[in-house]
């Protein structure tokens, strides 16, 4: 089977299925594993389809809220390297605030223990990141927990960032829109990071490439109120283009 028609053929089993996995596509079509998911990545940069660790799903323009177990399992190594690239912007002695997401998760991971930060954070999950981190002091937020999040939201939280300065801020999100802006599922996580934003003088959103033309529920912020993006080489040059053109920053991991 040529490659044309190994697409042709998941393309297929995405509108019958809605989702297919790498295993039973390398049977259907007697091909390895290996050339499945090179098939998958290039559909995925076409816009046709959203891989996720085992296999691919249909895109869906409208984000709805997914657990974090669930989202760890999406674009793994593309996280990985956006959290690389991201390390790389700390100073050391910095103050610095990290959202919440799968993705500044791997970036809290990637930072080195010997790295001295002061953290304020609202995500449990990156606060257990850094807690075997000697020269991390953590300051973790404190509301109501969102369980698909492990992260807090609510005035509690809010109200906690106006006694601090911090000098940056790594947040994930759901969706970037050149025109909407930047999106979450949830509203309240959306309001909460909406100050987080205007409580820094550098914002610096880490994205994979699915994330970009794609809409939460809750809007964040205008693309302009941000400094820098960082994402993988799956990012359309149209889309790059237009975040420049909004004067934002964006950096390829």
């Amino acid at each position: 089977m040529q490659i044309a028609e190994r697409h042709r053929f998941i393309l297929e089993a995405l509108r019958q299925k809605g989702a297919v996995s790498v295993a039973a596509l390398s049977e259907a079509m007697d091909v390895t594993t290996v050339t499945v998911r090179k098939d998958l990545r290039l559909l995925e940069e076409k816009g046709a389809l959203l891989r996720s660790h085992g296999g691919a799903s249909l895109p869906d323009t409208y984000v709805n809220d997914r657990s974090i177990d669930e989202k760890m399992q999406i674009r793994v190594e593309e996280k990985q390297r956006i959290a690389a690239r991201a390390v790389e912007l700390l100073q050391p002695e910095e103050a610095v605030i990290i959202g919440s997401g799968t993705t500044v998760r791997a970036f809290a991971q990637a930072i080195p223990k010997t790295l001295k930060l002061t953290v304020l954070t609202g995500a449990m999950n990156v606060s257990l990141a850094l807690l075997d981190h000697p020269e991390v002091e953590l300051v973790q937020l404190g509301g109501v927990v969102r369980k698909s999040s492990a992260s807090v939201v609510g005035h509690y939280a809010e109200g906690m960032l106006a006694d601090f300065a911090c000098t940056k801020l790594f947040l994930s999100v759901d969706g970037i829109s050149p025109d909407f802006g930047l999106t979450t599922s949830n509203m309240m996580e959306a309001h909460l990071n909406a100050k987080m934003i205007k409580a820094v003088p550098q914002a610096v959103i880490l994205a994979d490439s699915g994330k970009f033309g794609k809409k939460g529920f809750g809007k964040i912020c205008d693309i302009e109120a941000v400094h820098t993006i960082i994402t993988d080489g799956g990012l359309p040059d149209a889309a790059r283009r237009a975040m420049e053109d909004k004067g934002v920053k964006v950096l390829i991991a």
